[in-house]
């Protein structure tokens, strides 16, 4: 189930919040976090457990799946290599992303050409 981010799970949000900025300095990226997949909302915060970051930086989405493990009261993280996730690591922007977008980019140019090819837009 995928969580937006204003229905996140209180207590996930701040190691989801950490996740992203571990996430964007790994990989000198500027990622927002767009929402949360593959995280049982009775998870134990206390044990190590793996959430998927659905992360948008305004021309590509992309989900990350990472390990969480508390420390105190900091955090530790690792990637996580799925065989075959569900929901693919390069995706179409979550509802609501995509049109904000769009408005963006109508704002600067007569019209817009979409091409969704597998997963990628």
């Amino acid at each position: 189930m995928m969580h937006p981010p204003d229905t996140i799970p209180t207590k996930l949000v701040p190691a989801t919040g950490a996740a992203l900025l571990w996430v964007n300095n790994q990989r000198s990226t500027n990622y927002e976090l767009t929402g949360v997949v593959d995280v049982d909302e009775g998870v134990n915060i206390a044990e190590p457990f793996e959430v998927g970051l659905i992360l948008c930086d305004g021309e590509i989405c992309m989900r990350e799946q990472v390990r969480v493990t508390a420390t105190g009261a900091t955090y530790q993280f690792d990637f996580v290599e799925q065989a075959a996730p569900a929901i693919p690591p390069l995706l179409d922007p979550p509802q609501g992303v995509r049109k904000g977008w769009l408005d963006k980019q109508l704002q600067k140019h007569e019209f817009v050409v979409l091409l969704y090819y597998r997963g990628l837009w």
